[in-house]
């Protein structure tokens, strides 16, 4: 479009023209006050003054003619459209929350007069581009609404500046937060400048109970209580009292197992209560906690939280039991004893029924072995148990064999150090721990004919996975490949499916014909056992072997076993994380971190097993999910989720033919964002006021909310002159000099 306009000379400050305008109108004044005392000739004297002023001001803007080929160009709007989880909430009149912010991101396009609006999703971190006609636009993706994060990424892009900011949100925000102060909200938009309108696309909450928050005060210890504050929530007018509560933990080899319960008082729509939970093991554990709602709530998903808890170690709890001091089992109680993170009670065995029928069995250990009490009642209490050359018959632990291996299930360890009396010497083949369905990483010869021990010394042998299992690492970088001679050593059967065999017998074999395990460790539901076949590891200690490495071997293979037993993150073979959370209907990424010595030795792929472990309360059965993948050379591989119901689930990654890593994680529906139902329009209505924004209603005209006006650019442009600048000098001289004279003739000075 070509235009065409007059203005004053280019050379002229903005605050030039000002003055020139300004000493313009104070001479009208002037002259209107002289011509009161004027005598004669008014008329004449007003005319001539009047073309004097206005061509002394001509002179000074010296006028030209701009024609110019211009076009006009929309001021940029940025639309920050809510895409946390809670955009996904129904609304009362039908829909989604989802639903209601993209029709107003429709209308505000069709009132755009002429504005550029650029869409971006806010949730957690900076904004992203959001397509609100594609189905993810209305999955509610983020776990957060973060609208002060999205706001300073825009006030630190490169990108043009927005001139104005529109919000579109159910204003139930992280950040900025409940409560935030008038000048707090001032400086959200940081040095943008720009007002901040907000849209609110809710106006009433649901009728709903909800568990709004669930936390621990401090860190959770394994074996030592501690607080879990429920804090409940009623509104859209649904009638609450009093709640029954309850928090379980989830477990793989059983029903979840009940915490604590408790009743919530509610009063004014909120009550909190304090629950007493104590968990056994440390690791990641899954607590379910549950409400019982009301008749008339209308979102059963926040009704259940799924959480997750880091439970530590104050200090590892080791059960040894031996059956006779050897050197083997002085070594192990040496070390056990040395190191401050270990609480160890150690039993020993002197005798047995056999040698006095009629002996008190308080004597026949240094200590009194109360065996009934430990495997029945203290079991749990233990983080490993330790069985070492120790007969289980005669000392009456064979009846607790089936609570012992319950108990490797649950999540407990298990280590069995050979010697006369261990494994099928110590009539273990048949037992719960030995038998077909056993927790221990080894099968055992329960037949007559079975040979316990072989006497022959031996040097044991790396396997492949044995060298480069991060557990063996520590006495890896002591010995080398060279292991000390060993006494002779218990016969051990095949290793288990799943079970990774460490050291092997260098001649001996097992049934299948493969070399023998000598050291093996394996994983039985939630629970780890190793078993090493021979009683000589104190020979790391105390052998040539030994004197060559200050006898450092020896503490070096327990820091590993007991570290892995443990699930020590330096001896696993890979780091789990689900990258963003796992949201219940959306697909994921689960990123596995490699070690350098498993990522550099095997090239077999990685694989993912991953199975749910709580019962799905609409009875639907989840398939097990099974990924084989390539590793990744830069030791960070990422492997694809499908879409999983809410639940609690167990991933398992093999790398290559060494151990697994295991990782819980839990899939929510809306998680903290469905945890508050309630919409918050009055934040939304504090943040444009503190803007100099407008806030509207969803439901509302939206035209109501002002666009800045279009810019205008200029593609070609001529500047030409009226006349000479001299022209409009003399012009000027002669007009004042005619107003002089009317002046003298009408009496004025």
């Amino acid at each position: 479009m070509t235009s065409s306009r007059l203005a004053s000379s280019a050379d002229l400050p903005p605050w030039a023209i000002a003055a020139a305008l300004a000493l313009a109108a104070l001479s009208f004044i002037l002259l209107a006050f002289e011509m009161r005392r004027r005598e004669r000739g008014g008329g004449v004297i007003l005319v001539s003054g009047v073309l004097a002023v206005v061509a002394l001001l001509v002179a000074v803007l010296r006028p030209v003619r701009i024609a110019a080929r211009e076009s006009t160009v929309g001021a940029r709007v940025l639309l920050l459209a809510d895409a946390s989880r809670s955009m996904a909430l129904p609304q009362p009149g039908g829909g989604t929350r989802a639903d209601a912010r993209d029709r107003a991101i429709r209308t505000l396009f069709a009132h755009a007069n002429g504005a550029r609006f650029l869409v971006q999703g806010f949730g957690e971190g900076a904004g992203a581009p959001l397509d609100i006609g594609s189905p993810v636009a209305t999955a509610s993706l983020a776990r957060r609404s973060d609208l002060a994060a999205a706001l300073r990424a825009i006030e630190a892009s490169p990108e043009e500046r927005p001139r104005a900011l529109v919000v579109i949100s159910d204003g139930r925000l992280d950040d900025p937060p409940e409560g935030a102060s008038r000048e707090a909200l001032r400086t959200l938009a940081g040095t943008l400048g720009v007002p901040i309108h907000t849209v609110a696309t809710t106006r009433d909450a649901p009728k709903d109970a909800s568990l709004r928050r669930v936390g621990t005060a401090g860190a959770a210890v394994a074996h030592v209580p501690f607080p879990l504050r429920v804090e409940v929530g009623c509104a859209g007018g649904l009638v609450c009292e009093d709640i029954p509560v309850t928090a379980r933990e989830v477990r793989e080899d059983g029903p979840p197992a009940l915490l604590a319960s408790g009743v919530v008082h509610v009063k004014d729509g909120k009550g909190a209560a304090d629950l007493t939970v104590t968990l056994e093991r440390a690791g990641t554990r899954i607590l379910e906690v549950r409400i019982d709602a009301p008749a008339g709530d209308t979102i059963p998903e926040n009704d259940r939280r799924l959480i997750t808890v880091d439970v530590s170690r104050e200090r590892v709890r080791v059960l040894h039991i031996a059956g006779r001091p050897t050197n083997d089992v002085r070594a192990l109680r040496d070390w056990l004893k040395s190191d401050a993170s270990v609480d160890v009670v150690a039993f020993f065995i002197l005798r047995t029924k056999s040698h006095d029928p009629l002996a008190d069995p308080n004597d026949l250990a240094l200590i009194p072995f109360p065996v009934d009490e430990l495997f029945t009642e203290y079991l749990p209490s233990f983080d490993a148990i330790v069985l070492q050359d120790f007969d289980a018959q005669p000392y009456g632990l064979e009846k607790h064999l089936p609570a012992l291996a319950r108990y490797v299930r649950a999540g407990g360890g298990l280590i069995m150090v050979g010697g006369p009396n261990s494994f099928v010497g110590g009539g273990y083949a048949n037992s719960p721990l030995g038998d077909a369905r056993g927790v221990l990483p080894v099968e055992l010869d329960g037949s007559s004919h079975a040979t316990a021990s072989d006497p022959v010394a031996f040097d044991p042998a790396w396997t492949e996975q044995g060298r480069v299992a991060p557990l063996l690492a520590p006495l890896r970088t002591v010995v080398g490949d060279e292991l000390p001679q060993m006494p002779g050593g218990n016969v051990l059967g095949d290793a288990r499916p799943g079970t990774v065999v460490l050291w092997s017998h260098p001649t001996r074999k097992s049934p299948s014909g493969s070399p023998m395990p000598v050291l093996a460790v394996g994983e039985q539901g939630d629970g780890r056992t190793i078993a090493l076949g021979v009683d000589g590891g104190w020979r790391l200690e105390f052998s040539a072997l030994g004197a060559r490495t200050a006898g450092r071997g020896y503490g070096a293979l327990w820091d590993g076993l007991l570290g892995w037993l443990m699930r020590d993150p330096r001896f696993e073979p890979a780091q789990l994380e689900v990258l963003g959370g796992c949201t219940a209907g959306l697909a994921g990424t689960l990123r596995a971190h490699l070690l350098p010595e498993t990522s550099d030795a095997a090239k077999q792929p990685l694989t993912l097993d991953i199975v749910r472990v709580d019962r799905d309360p609409a009875g639907t059965k989840t398939l097990p999910v099974h990924r084989e993948v390539p590793r990744d050379p830069s030791g960070a591989t990422d492997i694809a989720l499908p879409p999983l119901p809410a639940g609690a689930y167990v991933s398992r990654l093999r790398v290559g033919a060494s151990g697994s890593t295991r990782h819980d994680f839990a899939c929510e529906a809306g998680g903290d964002e469905w945890a508050d139902s309630r919409p918050d329009g009055q934040r939304l209505e504090a943040i444009a006021d503190a803007s100099g924004g407008r806030f509207v209603w969803a439901d509302e005209e939206l035209s109501q909310i002002p666009m800045p006006s279009p810019t205008t650019v200029s593609a070609e442009r001529h500047v030409s002159p009226i006349a000479p600048p001299w022209v409009w000098t003399v012009l000027a001289s002669a007009l004042l000099g005619a107003h002089w004279i009317a002046r003298r003739r009408g009496g004025l000075a």
